[in-house]
């Protein structure tokens, strides 16, 4: 089995065994295999992508075709005990409704995001006056799948606003955790688990 990305590892590490989970964005299923494979955990998937859905589907997962912007209303209240959204929330129409449908569908959810903020991010847009591409954000501002470039502080601010609890937080610089102090400069890479 593959290696999984760093925010991947931390959110298989914190996950307990046994559970349901819907993983919204979960491309080739590389989580939900891990998940499967070493918790036992009921992991199902929704995939916007024809070719991710047929590598996870060639794993024997369950996955069906489906945009979190419309299609997370389908599914019934408490249908699972943990919602995953992970590096996609920044490519949705309205993140503050994809998160209120993650917390209606599970009491938890991880949700991880490139932060926008970085000092590299605010480097490349200070000195060069333009888009920067880096190693989590690798193409062009006219390629990107990106609509809302948020921050550390930004979703913070979200989630206090909605009234909803942060229980962890996790930060990657490059590929390595960070601490929470200065994260919203620090970080390239922000996991939150977040509960009702």
């Amino acid at each position: 089995m593959a290696k999984l990305r760093p925010d991947l590892e931390i959110i298989a590490d914190a996950i307990p065994g046994r559970t349901r989970v819907l993983d919204i964005g979960c491309g080739d299923g590389a989580l939900m295999a891990e998940l499967r494979a070493h918790k036992y955990i009921d992991a199902r998937g929704l995939e916007i992508d024809g070719a991710a859905i047929e590598a996870a589907m060639a794993q024997g997962l369950s996955v069906v075709q489906g945009d979190a912007n419309r299609d997370l209303a389908d599914y019934p209240g408490d249908a699972f005990d943990y919602a995953i959204l992970s590096q996609t929330l920044q490519t949705t129409e309205r993140p503050d409704r994809v998160i209120d449908e993650l917390l209606r569908i599970a009491p938890r959810a991880f949700v991880s995001f490139p932060n926008f903020a970085h000092w590299r991010i605010r480097l490349a847009l200070l000195w060069g006056g333009r888009m920067p591409v880096t190693r989590l954000l690798p193409v062009a501002w006219y390629e990107t799948p990106n609509i809302h470039h948020v921050t550390v502080s930004d979703f913070r601010d979200l989630v206090r606003d909605k009234g909803i609890k942060v229980e962890r937080a996790w930060y990657l610089s490059g590929d390595k955790p960070t601490s929470d102090a200065a994260a919203s400069w620090r970080a390239e890479h922000a996991i939150f688990l977040i509960a009702r």
